[in-house]
């Protein structure tokens, strides 16, 4: 088991990829539901503003340090991250162990607009031959439409849900939904985006540098304002919390 580091009272675990995903590994040989979350400096700040978001996080089985500010901030602390761990490439190392030893593992995709997941699911099956998805639904859902889903997922029982719902939802959702029959319930953002090559992903110089957060940027103008009162506050909290031991 790795040990933890906690950020803005979120506990984070200083895992590295090989080790997150040895532990996912073991969590589909376990009958149990385990929920994995990947929290950025975003979503640590919002934890902090939501109770009920913040005891969906410290209840998680495995929490990775998506963001680079994560890695950054726990340098703080007694426990540091190496690096980080991105819930994208984490996934795709699982899908693509799963298909390469044959592991009969099935799949289900949910989150992103109407099309995204089913565009994800041929892609992936497409890059790991071999591995099931055995279902997809967008993250726009009547009550209805959510019971209807539901009954799939039960029906088809898959090992893995992957969600890809705004920072927040997919982690609440997950939670209230833990008695669902899967055995990992993965949170990761927009990776459902990425796989279906709606979202390009940053070129390997800005993600080895931790800039991949910069990238997005540059790319999508209007996250600029969320960016840049976000990260210099997370920056500050964390600083003022170890110079005040709060």
């Amino acid at each position: 088991m790795t040990k933890k580091t906690t950020i803005l009272n979120v506990p984070v675990d200083a895992t590295t990829p090989g080790e997150a995903l040895s532990t996912l590994l073991g969590f589909l040989d376990e009958k149990r539901s385990h929920l994995l979350v990947t929290p950025n400096p975003e979503m640590i700040m919002l934890a902090n503003k939501d109770p009920e978001f913040m005891r969906v996080m410290k209840s998680a089985d495995l929490v990775v340090p998506d963001g680079i500010g994560a890695v950054m901030a726990s340098r703080l602390n007694e426990v540091k991250i190496k690096g980080r761990v991105t819930g994208y490439d984490l996934m795709l190392a699982l899908f693509g162990k799963i298909a390469q030893d044959g592991q009969e593992r099935k799949v289900y995709l949910f989150g992103a607009k109407p099309g995204v997941a089913e565009a994800a699911r041929e892609k992936l099956i497409k890059e790991y031959p071999g591995l099931s998805v055995v279902g997809t639904h967008d993250g726009y859902f009547t009550a209805e439409q959510e019971n209807s889903m539901i009954k799939e997922i039960i029906d088809k029982q898959p090992d893995i849900l992957v969600i890809g719902m705004s920072m927040g939802m997919s982690e609440k959702w997950a939670d209230a939904h833990r008695g669902l029959p899967v055995r990992l319930m993965a949170c990761v953002g927009g990776a459902i985006d990425g796989w279906a090559g709606n979202v390009p992903r940053a070129p390997l110089f800005f993600r080895r540098l931790g800039l991949e957060w910069f990238y997005r940027l540059i790319r999508q103008p209007s996250r600029r304002w969320r960016r840049q009162l976000v990260l210099p506050v997370f920056a500050w909290k964390v600083i003022w919390g170890k110079v005040t031991g709060r």
